[in-house]
Formats: structure tokens, C-alpha cells, sequence
């Protein structure tokens, strides 16, 4: 089943792996979008705007969406595997993220800081869609992604297989008091609800950011950031 992706910086990064697209809608003339659609052998289809902004489900769409092949997923085994030897590697888990600009911008910084991968639910959680392309900047096309049925069965097959679990919660020790000096699972929870408990029992560790301000939390994908930017020149020091 075909997907529409939208808006021009998603679109132009398809256009580097334009085998996966089958057409771009158009509304108006627009240069660079034409000769790189050109030379990649893509047609391009002319519309309105209210016909884009029905298909698309948006009216943010920027006059341009590409109807592609749906996102490849992957294994969390194939995500695990992925690391090359010698190194750490970095997984993030994601309990029930539901806004897909945290999703998205969780991908971009995933993909920044080389991780090798994300896993997320099928269900109660937000998937790979258009809107969370458009803020990862073309990361949902380089961030290996798995999408799995229970996250605390997955969690426990990758223990067994060596990686280390540590969760983001509120009461856990300073993120900076570890060392990462393990294949770590970085499990960030719910925007509302936080971490699951069966899944905060799995964890190995649980890291807090400290908070010197009035309010007591973080958005989640910027605290994600911030973890594993840590994790990453933990890993990878100067």
C-alpha cells in the first residue's frame, strides 16, 4: 500500500532514493523540485491545493507531496546486529510516544549521534508517518526503525544478547554518574505518563536529568537528545 509524504525538504530527500517514489503532486511550478524529479526519472502530476490538502489530510503540505512505497521496518535483531564490532551501540526505545514532532525529532538527533536504531510499539504509540518525516529532516530514511507487538519482550531478548537497559525517569540517578560503558537501550517514556512500570522493572539502570528550574519536566525528545548526545561522547570520546 502506497504512502504520501509532503512538504519540500521530505520530498527532496526522497529524491535521493527516488526508486521508492511512484509519482510527485505538484501545485505549482517549482525549479529544483522539477530537474532533480528529471533527472531521477520521476513524473510529476499537476493539482490543486484542496485536492493535495484532502489527500494529505493537511493543509501544511507546502504545495508538494511525493506517494511513495510504505518505510521499510526492520528486526530489532537486524537493528542489534547493525553495530559494528569493537564499538558500543545505542538503541532507543520509545513506551507510547505519541506526538510525532517527538518521534521525528527523536530520528533526526538518533540519526545525528549514529544510532543504530529506534523501536517503538505497533499500537498506542505514533508510527512512521508523514508528519514525523517532515520534522526528521529525511531521518526516518537513514534511522533504522522496528515497530514490535510487547516492548518488555523485546527488552528482554536484547538483555540476553548483551545490551544494558536504561530508562529516563523522574527519582533515578544523575544521567552523568554512568559510564555507558555497555551496548545501552535507552528507553524514553510516555509524554504524559512516563516510563510503563514493567518496563521500568526491566531497566538496568534508571537516569534523571537534574532540574535546577521551576518546572519539573522535560519535552521528551529534547530530553532524549540530551541522553544520547551523553551516551554518544561516552562511547566516541574526544
Amino acid at each position: 500500500m502506497s504512502q504520501l509524504m509532503y512538504g519540500k525538504n521530505v520530498v527532496k530527500q526522497l529524491l535521493n532514493d527516488a526508486g521508492r517514489i511512484k509519482r510527485i503532486l505538484l501545485v505549482s511550478e517549482d525549479r529544483e523540485i522539477t530537474k532533480a524529479a528529471a533527472r531521477a526519472g520521476v513524473r510529476i502530476e499537476r493539482t490543486d491545493r484542496r485536492t493535495l490538502t484532502k489527500m494529505t489530510g493537511t493543509d501544511r503540505h507546502q504545495g508538494i507531496a511525493a506517494e511513495i512505497e510504505p518505510y521499510k521496518l526492520y528486526t530489532p535483531e537486524e537493528i542489534a546486529s547493525s553495530v559494528k564490532p569493537g564499538e558500543y551501540g545505542l538503541i532507543i526505545m520509545l513506551d507510547e510516544l505519541v506526538d510525532p514532532h517527538n518521534l521525528g525529532a527523536v530520528l533526526r538527533t538518533a540519526d545525528a549521534v549514529g544510532a543504530a536504531g529506534v523501536i517503538f510499539k505497533k499500537t498506542n504509540s505514533v508510527g512512521l508517518t508523514p508528519a514525523v518525516a517532515k520534522v526528521s529532516a529525511g531521518a526516518v530514511d537513514t534511522v533504522k526503525c522496528a515497530a514490535v507487538t510487547n516492548l518488555a519482550r523485546t527488552l528482554e531478548s536484547l538483555q540476553k544478547n548483551g545490551w544494558w537497559a536504561v530508562g529516563a525517569d523522574m527519582g533515578g540517578q544523575d544521567y552523568r554518574s554512568l559510564k555507558y560503558d555497555f551496548n545501552t537501550i535507552l528507553i524514553i517514556g510516555n509524554e504524559g505518563k512516563g516510563m510503563s512500570r514493567l518496563l521500568e522493572e526491566k531497566c538496568d539502570y534508571i537516569v534523571s536529568l537534574p532540574m535546577k528550574g521551576k518546572i519539573s519536566s522535560l519535552n521528551a525528545s529534547v530530553s532524549a537528545g540530551i541522553l544520547m548526545y551523553h551516551i554518544y561522547n561516552m562511547h566516541f570520546p574526544l
